[in-house]
């Protein structure tokens, strides 16, 4: 994987407080797992951005070499890896998604 990847991958980590890498649009999943973390975030009411993994073959697998983890979506909240789809349901059923969100200053939508 070429460094430039990463600086991008790490470039849009750093300017999103909320960024998921998803299969789709944040309009359009193409995945239900990517789906299902963007019905959270938007049920949260919080500012999010995303990034189609599916639009670049080196991004696709970028993100997972550069988190070390296999699978799509994952987000990133301030910088910090959470997790993918299963471990962002789990939070949010147990109400420690929502709780990261307000330590990390990441306020719903005005």
């Amino acid at each position: 994987m070429s460094e430039d990847i990463f600086k991008t991958i790490q470039g849009m980590i750093d300017a999103h407080p909320v960024m998921l890498f998803m299969k789709g649009e944040k309009n359009a999943p193409q995945c239900g797992f990517s789906a299902r973390v963007v019905q959270i975030l938007t049920h949260l009411d919080v500012p999010f951005d995303t990034c189609n993994v599916l639009s670049n073959p080196e991004l696709r697998q970028g993100i997972k070499d550069f988190s070390q983890w296999p699978t799509i979506p994952q987000l990133y909240v301030k910088g910090e890896f959470i997790g993918g789809c299963d471990i962002v349901t789990d939070m949010y059923q147990n109400g420690e998604l929502e709780a990261l969100l307000a330590e990390k200053g990441i306020t719903k939508k005005a």
